[in-house]
Parts: C-alpha cells; sequence; structure tokens
C-alpha cells in the first residue's frame, strides 16, 4: 500500500487533527510520531535514518497509507521523489503561536533528560533547530525557511497550503473526496499533548 498523501508541515501546525481527518476520509491508517513513540521498530529505523543511514521508505511506512508530523516532514524531499503520485499537505499556522506551542509540548519532551538518540533530540532539536531551541527568534526563521522550501519546490498542483481551522472544504476538493457529515476533528491542544507525555521522557 503505497502512501498517497503526506504531510510535509512541522509538528505543531494541526498535525494531529489532520491524522484523524485522513483516516476519516479514508486515508488511513496514517503515520504520526506517536506511532513512533510506540513502537520499537519504528523508533529503531527513524534513529537510524536520522543518522543518515539509508532507509526503506516501503518498511518504514509498512502498513500506512497516509503520513503527518515528524518524522515525515523532515523527509518530505526523499518522498515526494520516491512517491511521485502522492499529493501533499503543508500545514500552517503563525509562527509566533507555532513556537509557543512546540516549546511548550515537543522541545520539552527533548529536553536535556530526554534520549539523545532519540529523533526528537539527535533530528528534531539538534539537526533542525541547530540545539538552539530556546532562541525562538531563529527557531521561527527555520520553521518560516521550511515552509517556504516546500512551497517553492513542490508543483502547486500536487500541494495543499493548509490551515486546519479551515476544515473540511479545502482538504475534501484537494483530495478529491465528499465532505463528511462528521464534525472536523480538532484535538491535541497543549494539554492534551503533555497528558500522553507524562513519565514518558
Amino acid at each position: 500500500m503505497p502512501i498517497s498523501v503526506f504531510g510535509a508541515g512541522m509538528g505543531r501546525t494541526g498535525t494531529y487533527s489532520l491524522n484523524i481527518a485522513l483516516e476519516m476520509l479514508g486515508f488511513g491508517p496514517c503515520h504520526h510520531m506517536a506511532d513512533v513513540n510506540s513502537s520499537p521498530e519504528q523508533k529503531q529505523l527513524w534513529r537510524a535514518a536520522g543518522r543518515g543511514e539509508g532507509i526503506d521508505w516501503e518498511e518504514a511506512y509498512r502498513g500506512f497509507r497516509s503520513a503527518v508530523d515528524w518524522p515525515t516532514a523532515h523527509f518530505w524531499r526523499e518522498l515526494a521523489a520516491h512517491y511521485p503520485a502522492a499529493k501533499i499537505i503543508l500545514t500552517l499556522r503563525s509562527p509566533d503561536s507555532w513556537y509557543k506551542s512546540v516549546s511548550e509540548t515537543i522541545l520539552q519532551t527533548a529536553g536535556a533528560e530526554a534520549d539523545p538518540a532519540s529523533f526528537g533530540v539527535a533530528v528534531i532539536r539538534n539537526k533542525i533547530f541547530g540545539g538552539r531551541t530556546d532562541d525562538a527568534l531563529h527557531c521561527k526563521a527555520v520553521f518560516e525557511a521550511h515552509n517556504a522550501a516546500v512551497i517553492a519546490e513542490i508543483q502547486p498542483e500536487r500541494l495543499l497550503i493548509y490551515r486546519v481551522a479551515e476544515g473540511w472544504p479545502p482538504l475534501c476538493a484537494f483530495l478529491g473526496v465528499e465532505i463528511p457529515s462528521e464534525a472536523f476533528p480538532n484535538t491535541n491542544t497543549t494539554e492534551d499533548f503533555r497528558s500522553r507525555f507524562v513519565g514518558k521522557r
């Protein structure tokens, strides 16, 4: 089952809501960082990928039809090339609100007490943000540069630039599916995130 749609947006841009939405629309199962955290095999695979070792994308996403959040967002160029028919969704939010959210959630789980070999520390904290996760201006600049690169490099007809507050209409139109009767999922607040990670750092 090849990946038919994936997200290039960084974590804390509505990726968990998008994850649920894609599954509701029939594009599941959807891969998310939560799947990595819950699987020793996934952890090992993505840690190796973070070290720059070769990765078998079919093995990495075996059983999944879509993917969002990190680690997928970090490898968007490779995935766009490997899955040329896949559609790509760039989830956005304002840099200020994104940094406030990510600094209170993901960057805390990748703190000094976290496993230095984890994807969160080795790639998100150290590689993507250069270890400068307390530098708000730097992190927001990295965030904006990432989004600009996706927009510049992905063909417009293949890319949806999306804010989850827009709900179903643009997402369903992009994917060519009907709008469901159920409400669009809005989930994974900062409090939700923290409750899942208590005692798991």
